[in-house]
């Protein structure tokens, strides 16, 4: 079973953001890999999402939910995130996301080659963006925010 190397790759590309390099960020995609982001921008090739890490950016703190074998060699992690803004020291819960990636093994190495990073505003339902926050609060808490699971 690959599922420690796929959910590795949801941690590196959380620590690579986290430490705003672009090319720790962009390390664990594959060649052709995308990026459909918070604001819906879209990016393609690692270059270029390494490119794109150019701005301050927040702290994210991630959980896993699952992870899914699609096939021997292809996955989808689902993982829900929050950030800390710069100069911050909790969450905004305006910045939650729901994040998806799809990994794929070539020649014997895991790598995503799609992530996206989905709002999680939860429109009318504030129970349950405020349980999110809760949830993504507690990780804070204990570990910083990595997801060691």
């Amino acid at each position: 079973m690959s599922e420690p190397e796929i959910r590795e790759l949801y941690r590196r590309l959380l620590d690579g953001w986290n430490r705003r390099d672009g090319e720790a960020f962009a390390a664990p995609f594959a060649e052709d890999g995308d990026v459909i982001g918070f604001d819906g921008s879209q990016i393609s090739g690692r270059t270029r999402i390494a490119a794109e890490m150019d701005h301050a950016t927040g702290t994210y703190v991630g959980k896993v939910r699952g992870v899914r074998m699609l096939g021997p060699q292809t996955a989808v992690v689902r993982a829900v995130a929050g950030v800390v803004p710069a100069g911050h020291s909790d969450l905004d819960p305006k910045l939650n996301s729901v994040q998806a990636l799809v990994a794929e093994q070539r020649d014997g190495r895991w790598h995503i080659v799609l992530y996206q990073n989905t709002p999680a505003q939860f429109h009318g339902r504030p129970d349950l963006a405020e349980s999110l926050t809760d949830e993504l609060r507690s990780r804070l808490a204990v570990n910083g925010g990595r997801d060691r699971r």
